[in-house]
């Protein structure tokens, strides 16, 4: 005998619940003056099904009503706890807990209001899919956020991706939640989302902790609670240092370009994952990507030698193309699957870190591609985009805009930030394209996009987020790094949320950038009429806590590699980059730089092949890695050029007016001591025998750096290991340095106290 009218059957049938725990379950009626439970289940391609007991051995057949795949049964007793179902279905049974007998939820109503709010930090760890318990039965509980759409289904291998099998129920704010019991991690899954009209869209998890290798795009349920990590010291070191006072020198890394394995070699996974079957792309047949772990065993110790303190990561974000370097993300809690799991990616920054290396990852938060399985028209609205084109498309880009004014976007977006940091402990991020988030006319011709409330350009709701997400990130993670590519004069960039700034502990120097890079790729000849180019980055610099920045922007489309930017011969050309490089490392600001740069790449970064290693077999290009190797360490060595990157009384000109012979010299000086060193640049291929500068103390000053020295395919010119001063005055100093100059070259020269304290005594 039925318990329910046919018209509550039918909403289940054709998947028109927006709670189908209302109908399926098990249910307290009262029939026939007694208290029985009603159990009822819709399983399509059921014939026969049996509601099992495992405590008391008993089972109870249930009946189709309404519907030859609806079944029903009511028992007499007077608890029901984890009853079991024992289907059949064609010559197959199988026996299997009930979803729907699992009424407890593991997102609460202080959650719900959290994220309606905007305010839930780890709502990661509530939204997407995570292995549980619910009484006693293990399984993963699912939740998405759908709010406007008119049913949600979980499709699944453990489902056959049929989505009448598991359809979800809608809570408060609009999220849809189900707990499948007796599956495991390593499931595939999807949603089926219905909007108001019946138009179905599969979508990946947006909180997703693992994806799919390309082309498929299912998520995957994933437990990111069983690495063991074993970088506790440098956590707890970063906990207790400032990164501004500290020595910060990154390499730009591509993980995807940087080198590649034959497709016939073994991965280094220990289950042989999906490194052997990711290959890189169909224009590149014979070759697949390096796993996280062979990237750990050969990357790491490059950066090592090479000195760096950071690696930064091009988008490590799930992304369906390869053409797109990562920036249009479709799987922002998810590392890409191309170079293995979750698992492995936790290994890689481990590895990192234990071996004295920083790891920095370019973040995206300021837009998204339209794929059908992302985030585009989610629930069937504009739901993570504007709905209005003038604000929820980059038509340059070919992509959406995040609607910053809505709680939950935001909400998504700044938890996502923190997921980072706290799931995979990195140390840092570049947040990508920032004046695009902060301007409403960004790439917009008039009429193309919509002012403020106040009539303005800027993006006040983008402004905010900005700022809550940076302020969120150093309450948590004290010694992180965040990092903005802005390149306009938007104000206080870098300065903290409490007194209005956006709040992230550094600022690329894009003008540095444009004016070195149209310097340099001057004739030297003429580099005298452009020594503003050289001097103009110091009347603002202390605007900003800036980060010099040569990215893989610079070296693709047309624009050449850097060594390909410099004029003259080939050896004016690696001149010039030592020349370019040694004066940016002397400059305050911290430091980035691309991958390829520190041998001589000729050719632009290629996204699709390997960087060409084959360029080490030659002389040249063995020296110029040395260069920056040894670059490195004395930068890393110094702290005067490093400790007061930001402070005024780190930096002070000696000589910056001398344009006739294109030459500039400073001082940076240390923090909390008097120690400073002193940088001379040559920027024309006229060596100077006898150049004279002012110097603060008298002494004996050590050449600590020669970028012109034989080692590095210099000229070998110099001052024989350094020079005493001269009682000479010379610019508005009372002592002086007689120096040789070679072409194209940075000197860095530092009193010898100890050396110079010896002498003064005998004398």
């Amino acid at each position: 005998m039925t318990t329910l009218p046919s018209e509550q059957v039918n909403r289940i049938i054709w998947n028109q619940h927006q709670d189908p725990f209302e109908v399926l379950g098990s249910h307290l009626i009262e029939q026939n003056g007694k208290k029985v439970w009603a159990v009822r289940a819709y399983l399509p391609n059921a014939s026969e099904v049996w509601v099992v007991l495992p405590e008391e051995r008993k089972e109870y057949p249930m009946e189709s009503v309404h519907h030859p795949h609806f079944f029903e049964c009511t028992i007499e007793i007077k608890e029901l706890n984890n009853y079991q179902l024992r289907i059949k279905e064609g010559e197959h049974e199988r026996v299997t807990y009930d979803p729907y007998a699992f009424r407890s939820a593991r997102i609460t109503e202080f959650d719900l209001h959290l994220f309606s709010e905007g305010n839930h930090h780890r709502i990661y760890e509530k939204l997407g899919a995570h292995p549980t318990e619910i009484d006693g039965v293990k399984g993963v509980y699912f939740a998405v956020w759908a709010p406007n759409a008119r049913n949600v289904s979980l499709l699944g291998d453990f489902n056959n991706w049929d989505g009448r099998k598991h359809q979800m129920r809608k809570g408060q704010t609009g999220v849809w939640e189900l707990f499948i019991p007796e599956i495991q991690a390593g499931e595939h899954y999807k949603y089926e989302i219905k909007n108001i009209e019946g138009h179905i869209y599969e979508k990946s998890d947006p909180y997703g902790f693992q994806q799919e290798p390309r082309p498929k795009t299912a998520s995957i349920v994933t437990d990111l609670s069983t690495y063991e990590w074993n970088d506790s010291d440098w956590m707890e070191k970063r906990r207790h240092t400032e990164p501004l006072n500290q020595p910060v020198s990154v390499y730009e890394v591509h993980l995807g370009s940087w080198l590649h394995a034959a497709s016939a070699e073994p991965a280094t996974l220990p289950d042989g994952t999906y490194a052997a079957v990711v290959p890189v792309s169909e224009l590149n047949p014979g070759s697949r990507f390096l796993t996280y772990r062979e990237l750990s065993d050969r990357l790491i110790p490059y950066v090592k030698e090479l000195g760096y303190t950071h690696i930064e990561l091009l988008p490590i974000a799930e992304h369906p193309f390869d053409g797109s370097w990562g920036y249009q993300v479709t799987g922002y809690y998810a590392p890409t699957s191309r170079f293995g799991t979750p698992e492995d990616f936790m290994y890689f920054i481990d590895q990192c870190h234990q071996n004295g290396i920083g790891v920095l990852v370019d973040w995206v938060p300021g837009h998204f591609p339209k794929d059908g399985h992302g985030l585009a028209f989610f629930d069937g609205t504009h739901l993570y985009e504007h709905a209005d084109p003038r604000k929820g498309e980059h038509k340059e880009w070919g992509t959406l805009v995040f609607n910053y004014s809505r709680n939950e976007v935001r909400n998504f977006l700044v938890a996502n930030a923190l997921f980072w940091f706290d799931k995979y402990h990195i140390d840092g991020i570049r947040v990508d394209a920032v004046a695009s988030m902060l301007y409403l006319d960004y790439c917009r011709k008039e009429g193309e996009w919509v002012t403020n409330q106040y009539g303005g350009r800027e993006n006040i709701e983008a402004a905010d987020f900005l700022r809550q997400t940076n302020h969120l990130i150093f309450s948590y993670f004290p010694g992180a790094i965040s990092v903005a590519e802005e390149s306009t004069s938007w104000p206080m960039v870098s300065w903290p949320t409490y007194v209005g700034g956006l709040g992230f502990n550094l600022k690329w120097n894009m003008g540095w950038m444009h004016d070195m890079l149209d310097y340099f790729s001057m004739d030297p000849w003429f580099r005298q009429f452009h020594q503003n180019n050289i001097t103009f980055s110091m009347w603002y610099h202390h605007s900003e806590n800036f980060m010099l920045a040569l990215s893989h922007d610079e070296v693709v489309h047309g624009k050449s590699n850097i060594i390909g930017k410099m004029p003259g011969d080939r050896w004016q050309k690696f001149a010039n980059v030592r020349t370019l490089f040694t004066y940016m490392f002397a400059h305050p600001g911290k430091k980035t730089m691309f991958m390829s740069m520190e041998f001589g790449q000729w050719s632009e970064w290629n996204v699709w092949s390997d960087l060409e290693w084959h360029l080490l077999q030659y002389e040249p290009h063995q020296q110029l890695k040395q260069f920056f190797a040894d670059l490195n360490n004395l930068y890393k060595n110094e702290p005067c050029l490093y400790s007061q990157d930001f402070a005024e009384e780190g930096f002070e000109w000696i000589d910056c007016s001398d344009n006739r012979h294109s030459v500039a010299s400073f001082i940076r000086r240390a923090k909390d001591t008097n120690d400073f060193v002193i940088a001379v640049c040559n920027f024309t291929p006229q060596p100077h025998s006898h150049y004279r500068i002012g110097v603060p103390e008298p002494g004996f000053y050590t050449e600590l750096f020669n970028s012109d020295a034989r080692k590095y395919g210099g000229s070998n010119m110099g001052n024989l290991g350094g020079k005493w001063t001269d009682n000479w005055s010379m610019h508005s100093r009372q002592y002086s340095l007689d120096l040789c100059l070679p072409p194209l070259s940075v000197l860095i020269l530092k009193l010898d106290k100890q050396k110079t304290a010896q002498v003064m005594e005998q004398q």
